[in-house]
């Protein structure tokens, strides 16, 4: 495995978008144990999109137009659902004080969801990981696992990171009323520009 691949995986995972949002959202609000499983619900979003690009389903995605924007559509409006319920004080920001298992699955759901609901996802995948294999390479398919086995260990890993660091300072945060309005304009903004952005791609 390279270190161009390696380092450029990194760049991508670490940049921010609807995965770190949602993982900090989720730590911010539920804790340590609560950002582990969003982050883990996020980065098994990454999944179909990679079993898309090897299976080719992602090229079909980028010539169908009308999937691309079933799909895209989708995304946009799941994303404005979460800013909505964010402002309301439910969703990714509700604070709860007792975090059940239950309560765990739903944030595991809610990051597949934002994640498998981005066809951008598909298509990035598809013009990513073949640069890594070369011509030659006598299992391509093997080698497009075991690249795709990396970033999405990376992407865990990176996300944990990001909703541990949040969960330290949580105390101080949910403390302050003040602060907690703030953020959850912040953050349903995010979302909502987030889901702008989803809104204006093209394939």
């Amino acid at each position: 495995m390279s270190l161009a691949f390696l380092l450029t995986s990194l760049i991508v995972v670490v940049s921010p978008g609807t995965g770190v949002l949602y993982t900090l959202a989720a730590a911010l609000t539920k804790g340590s144990r609560a950002s582990i499983a969003a982050a883990f619900g996020c980065t098994l979003g990454i999944l179909p999109h990679l079993s898309a690009a090897m299976l080719g389903l992602a090229a079909v995605l980028h010539a169908s137009a009308l999937a691309f924007a079933a799909l895209k559509w989708c995304g946009v409006v799941y994303l404005l659902y979460m800013a909505w319920q964010t402002l309301r004080e439910q969703g990714a920001l509700a604070i709860d004080t007792k975090v059940e298992a239950r309560s765990n699955v739903r944030l595991v759901g809610r990051g597949f969801l934002i994640n498998i609901l981005n066809p951008k996802l598909s298509i990035f995948f598809v013009a990513f990981l073949p640069q890594f294999i070369s011509a030659d390479e006598s299992h391509p398919l093997a080698r497009m696992l075991e690249l795709s086995a990396a970033f999405m260990a990376m992407t865990l890993v990176v996300f944990v990171l990001y909703g541990l660091f949040a969960a330290s300072v949580r105390d101080r945060v949910i403390s302050r009323p003040k602060v907690m309005r703030w953020l959850r304009r912040a953050f349903a903004s995010g979302f909502a520009l987030l889901g702008a952005k989803l809104a204006f791609a093209e394939r």
